[in-house]
């Protein structure tokens, strides 16, 4: 008989050889997994690579939030830290490599400063330890709760490309997403989560190999933000990449691609890379602000 995991999980995908060593991937705000597409068919051949949709993006329901999935829902870092651990334990993965995109890059962050035996590498994408001031990001989740996606999908477009790729197919596809498969409640909870996140107390805790990745023209998280990272992070790699807005890895795939097998390749994880499934490791707490 299958009983359902005690924790929900997000949607995901799992691609590569099944011995190769994990990689999960993870989305920014706004974004399905799809945004790796890229990056898949090269990672893929060397790495089981696990990509996961946040909270109301994509395939995963906003109900993987519990009891926060109410009228107005919310999450946190930490809450989906937990989810990926979840994810992760799901699948018999221990230790892994993780590479993420703005707030996906966040929950890698949080996990390497707070679960260092769970992650072998880090790749940090366009990424932030603090995306401004909080009341920005709750004024845009009741925007979001009150008028929908609309008025954030068109603004979307200024922020996550450059003018010369906004009118690609790459882009086009993934700005239509936001309309079609990205639900206002998952949302505005993910606003919450970067609205209280702040890691830059905690980044020199973080002793994963790290890599970070800024896109020079990003109006999210400017340059500052990687060098900020870079810099809080013992032994840190940066690349500052031209021709790039806040998707630096769908405006810039090649140079994005070449960093990741480099840094995946320079730092193999030879620790364990599985656990047994349905024992998962101790997780943070839903609430838990870090």
């Amino acid at each position: 008989m299958t009983h359902p995991p005690a924790t929900p999980l997000p949607h995901h995908t799992v691609d590569g050889p099944e011995d190769a060593p994990p990689l999960l991937l993870g989305p920014s705000l706004g974004a399905s997994l799809a945004v790796w597409d890229p990056q898949l068919p090269s990672l893929a051949r060397h790495h089981r690579v696990i990509r996961w949709d946040l909270p109301g993006h994509g395939g995963t329901p906003i109900g993987v939030l519990g009891d926060h999935g109410g009228p107005a829902p919310t999450t946190t870092v930490p809450g989906l830290a937990r989810l990926v651990l979840g994810l992760a334990d799901s699948l018999g993965v221990g230790r892994f490599a993780y590479a993420g995109i703005s707030l996906g890059g966040a929950v890698g962050a949080w996990l390497a400063a707070h679960h260092p035996e769970r992650i072998a590498s880090l790749a940090l994408i366009c990424s932030s330890a603090r995306f401004g001031e909080p009341a920005g990001w709750q004024d845009r989740a009741a925007l979001v709760r009150e008028a929908g996606l609309g008025p954030i999908a068109e603004a979307a477009a200024s922020r996550w490309f450059t003018p010369a790729f906004v009118s690609s197919p790459q882009a086009t596809a993934l700005l239509d997403a936001v309309r079609r498969s990205v639900a206002p409640a998952g949302y505005a909870a993910c606003c919450d989560a970067l609205a209280a996140f702040d890691l830059r107390a905690d980044l020199a805790r973080i002793t994963a190999p790290t890599l970070v990745v800024a896109g020079l023209a990003d109006p999210a998280t400017p340059p500052a933000h990687a060098r900020e990272l870079a810099d809080g992070i013992a032994d840190a790699g940066l690349l500052e990449l031209s021709g790039a807005a806040h998707l630096a890895n769908v405006e810039r795939p090649a140079p994005v691609l070449a960093a990741l097998l480099d840094h995946l390749a320079a730092h193999p994880d030879n620790g364990p890379v599985a656990t047994a499934v349905g024992t998962p490791a101790p997780h943070p707490a839903e609430g838990t602000a870090q």
